[in-house]
């Protein structure tokens, strides 16, 4: 599936979900502070988005769940994410832009950070690795 098409997939996604107008979304446009999701919103943009594409996106792999709820102090500290914190944010989502989750590193930011582009490299990457496991499977059905 080409980018373009992935685009319009979660572009139409989105409008179903946030009732939001098409020109609203944009690469670059945050979920939550541009476009108005809520945390409940974002289970029903996955649920759909997997309905949609017959993809599977596990817990997290959205926004980094284990971090963000970390009680030991090893990634968050008195609500603000520590600088081992920021390392795994980075780590755990490289298509991200976290610049502002730099400046002011509140738990609460994390979810503001992610924007459609985000959305759709994740999307991408879960459709490429499931035609790489289905081109993997058709080999070994191949040379049985």
């Amino acid at each position: 599936m080409t980018k373009g098409l992935v685009y319009e997939h979660v572009k139409d996604v989105l409008i179903d979900e946030l009732a939001v107008d098409a020109e609203e979304i944009r690469p670059e446009a945050t979920l939550i502070g541009d476009l108005g999701a809520e945390s409940i919103d974002i289970l029903g943009i996955v649920f759909n988005l997997e309905k949609k594409l017959g993809i599977k996106l596990e817990r997290g792999e959205i926004v980094p769940e284990d971090v963000v709820n970390d009680k030991e102090g090893l990634y968050v500290v008195d609500n603000k994410l520590t600088e081992l914190g920021i390392m795994e944010i980075k780590k755990r989502m490289p298509f991200a832009n976290i610049e502002e989750l730099e400046k002011n590193p509140m738990v609460a930011n994390i979810k503001t950070i992610l924007t459609v582009r985000d959305l759709c490299y994740i999307v991408e990457s879960k459709l490429n690795a499931d035609n790489a496991d289905s081109d993997n499977n058709d080999s070994v059905n191949d040379s049985e």
